[in-house]
């Protein structure tokens, strides 16, 4: 299981490479993670992607 700073830095990675799809690329790797029978790796994946959305703040609209 990954630590808290360990998904914070994949997260913010993530996003300075990919931009917002960032966070659609995690829900897909979780879905892909899950479909091998990979819970724990998928449940990670989804922390990541739930990081990503805290760090992207609120969406204006």
């Amino acid at each position: 299981m990954m630590s808290e700073v360990q998904v914070h830095t994949v997260a913010r990675q993530m996003l300075e490479k990919h931009g917002f799809a960032a966070i659609a690329k995690a829900a897909e790797q979780a879905q892909a993670c899950e479909g091998r029978g990979e819970a724990d790796e998928a449940k990670e994946w989804r922390h990541i992607a739930d990081a990503m959305k805290i760090m992207r703040g609120p969406l204006q609209g």
